[in-house]
């Protein structure tokens, strides 16, 4: 019986532990697709498909693309920032007039409540 030796090429048959999040696993597969195309394509027996989709990637029109989001991104998160920071603002500014209102006797039901005690 001949023993096969494997080609170095060959996808690792070592088994990966599953992720432990929907996430993770996600991510794993698609390594492993990419890791299947890189070597469709350096055999030169990669689907046109798979050809088209990495020459696409490599476009300026995909680059200025991807940048557009990540732009896009960074202005949702400012977006956010700056309205939780009012929110913060409104509350403290709420806080202060109460505050204010307390020390000038017009604390209303509020100082009553205290002095009774």
């Amino acid at each position: 019986m001949a023993k096969v030796k494997p080609s170095s090429s060959s996808v690792s048959t070592t088994p990966m532990r599953p992720g432990l999040t929907p996430e993770a696993r996600e991510n794993q597969l698609i390594s492993l697709a990419i890791d299947l195309v890189e070597k469709r394509l350096m055999e030169g027996t990669a689907s046109s498909q798979e050809t088209t989709h990495f020459l696409k990637l490599a476009t300026t029109k995909a680059r200025i693309e991807k940048e557009i989001l990540e732009k896009q991104k960074e202005l949702i998160v400012a977006k956010t920032d700056a309205l939780q920071s009012q929110k913060r603002s409104e509350e403290m500014f709420a806080e202060a007039i109460q505050a204010f209102k307390k020390y000038s006797g017009q604390g209303g039901e509020q100082e009553d409540e205290e002095w009774d005690d």
